[in-house]
């Protein structure tokens, strides 16, 4: 048999899917883990704590091309 890759960009095109899906009685599996490396997100969500924080380096907009 054949695999399908199917992309719902909203909660309610998922639920349409899963429904379709169900009354086909076609079998199913959600795979929720991320298509991200786990190091590369905790260093995204420290950088955001850090801002928040307000740990890091400004720059002035008008100097960013200086």
């Amino acid at each position: 048999m054949e695999t399908l890759i199917v992309q719902p960009k909203t909660k309610e095109q998922m639920a349409a899917v899963k429904a379709c899906l169900k009354a086909l009685k076609i079998d199913f599996k959600v795979d929720e883990k991320s298509p991200y490396d786990p190091e590369f997100v905790k260093k995204i969500l420290q950088g955001e704590e850090d801002i928040k924080k307000g740990k890091g380096v400004k720059i002035a907009t008008e100097d960013l091309w200086k």
